[in-house]
């Protein structure tokens, strides 16, 4: 049987922003994390286990795999079973903690139907948190790279920071050439 496209999450809106956070901007702060757990300075390999509604435990790795295949398979049931109730979305174009819902509204109903799939890079798990770095491509042949920040509570994802590769790294805001 194939293995699913994998795909990508990623940011919603165009309008640009820059976070901080500790007087260190969040891409800063990414960027030095983030190199030093690709180069396997910072490897976390334990894979927690968490509960999942199919009535078996899921590792935070498979529950990221599941994720990012419900992008590229557009599967709503998924997307909705593993977000928690009290989700966060934050993203440096202006998404700041956005709830599940608005998360829906604005990123999932607006880029889904523009990933055709999604090449997971890197996954580096903790026992509540994992880095994602993945290869977005779009139904128009474009492509772009984002780094996700996720944590996990009581098997579902409690929320997520995304970290674009360029300004504008969204499935929409590529496949129109914004970016």
């Amino acid at each position: 049987m194939p293995k699913p496209k994998l795909l990508l999450l990623n940011n919603c809106d165009q309008g640009e922003s820059t976070m901080k956070m500790n007087g260190m901007s969040r891409r800063s702060l990414l960027g030095a994390v983030a190199a030093s757990a690709l180069t396997g300075v910072v490897s976390l390999p334990s894979l927690a286990s968490a509960n999942a509604s199919e009535g078996r435990n899921l590792t935070n790795e498979e529950i990221i795999r599941k994720w990012y295949a419900a992008w590229v398979n557009k599967d709503l049931d998924t997307f909705n079973m593993l977000l928690a109730d009290d989700f966060t979305f934050s993203s440096a174009a202006g998404d700041d903690h956005i709830s599940k819902s608005t998360f829906k509204t604005q990123c999932w109903d607006s880029q889904v139907q523009f990933i055709e799939q999604s090449d997971l890079e890197r996954v580096t798990t903790g026992a509540d948190d994992a880095f994602v770095k993945y290869l977005c491509h779009t139904k128009n042949g474009k492509s772009f790279r984002n780094v996700e920040y996720l944590r996990f509570k009581n098997g579902k994802v409690e929320s997520i920071e995304c970290y674009f590769g360029a300004q504008s790294n969204f499935p929409s805001a590529v496949s129109s050439g914004k970016s």
